[in-house]
């Protein structure tokens, strides 16, 4: 029987490995998987770095948090053809030395994520627009590092942009945005969430702007009010999930022509969340009909 296994294993290295073991087998595994096949043997150690050199997709959350630096750097020293990036979990370590090489290679990326990456400048995001001009979705959430400067340059050479994250990105202001969305037409989806800088004009110069977003998040942008939510749902008809959770000054008023058209809200209408709350505090459910 162990005859028979190392038989397999011969043969399947003998099938060809661009066409067949690359594309067809390896690009169907966990990247955690394809990493420990290089302990086999040396013609595996090969064969996973082909794959490495090839791939289109990173992923490194498939790997877990404790991704070293140097092995980063390695993996994908001689990748050209990426197209997919995602970099959450370095966040702890990730910097512009070990980012601006990969970038700097790869101009086909279309998804870039580097949520949390606090250790990062706006070096990184000057060579991502430089770099990526197919650039399509990019998850820039709680990267403070994010100014002015660095997403103007990301907005003029990145003309296909759709998906953009600035959660807690918190030196922006309404300028910086309306800039965004005026040369940004096609956005799809925008988070300004946790940004007390954000206020109507950018809201209102987004719905103007953005005919085709589906996807809004200003969860705590404090200066937003009634006025550009109803502006937000004259211009975005496509309009699919609006979040305004502690928006203290977005009330019903504004709020009800959405639900009306079955836009996905994350704020209760005020009667259901009175009759939520008396539930629990009386404990009257049976009597309460929570669909008034």
């Amino acid at each position: 029987m162990a005859k028979d296994e190392d038989n397999s294993s011969v043969h399947l290295l003998d099938l060809p490995w661009e066409d067949v073991l690359v594309p067809h087998i390896l690009r169907n595994l966990p990247l955690r998987h394809i990493l420990s096949l290089q302990r086999v043997s040396k013609p595996f150690q090969s064969l996973v770095h082909l794959y490495l050199a090839n791939c289109r997709h990173f992923d490194s959350t498939q790997l877990g948090s404790h991704l070293p630096k140097s092995t980063f750097s390695e993996l994908l020293r001689n990748n050209t053809v990426l197209q997919k990036l995602d970099l959450q979990s370095c966040c702890d370590w990730l910097t512009d030395k070990e980012l601006l090489p990969v970038i700097g290679q790869n101009h086909h990326l279309i998804h870039i994520n580097l949520n949390s990456c606090g250790q990062l400048t706006r070096q990184s995001l000057v060579a991502i627009s430089l770099s990526c001009p197919h650039l399509q979705n990019i998850c820039l959430g709680h990267c403070e590092w994010v100014d002015c400067l660095s997403l103007r340059s990301l907005v003029d050479h990145c003309k296909c942009l759709e998906a953009i994250d600035l959660t807690a990105c918190r030196q922006l202001k309404d300028d910086t945005i309306s800039y965004l969305v005026q040369k940004s037409t096609r956005l799809k989806s925008l988070s300004l969430a946790v940004n007390a800088n954000i206020s109507d004009i950018a809201v209102e110069e987004t719905a103007k702007n953005c005919r085709d977003l589906e996807h809004l998040d200003l969860t705590g942008c404090l200066r937003v009010k009634n006025d550009s939510i109803r502006t937000l749902a004259e211009y975005c008809t496509k309009l699919k999930s609006l979040k305004v959770k502690h928006c203290h000054n977005v009330t019903e008023s504004s709020l009800g022509n959405l639900r009306k058209r079955e836009v996905v809200l994350d704020v209760e209408p005020p009667l259901q969340r009175a009759l939520v709350l008396l539930q629990d505090v009386v404990g009257f459910g049976p009597f309460i009909n929570l669909q008034i």
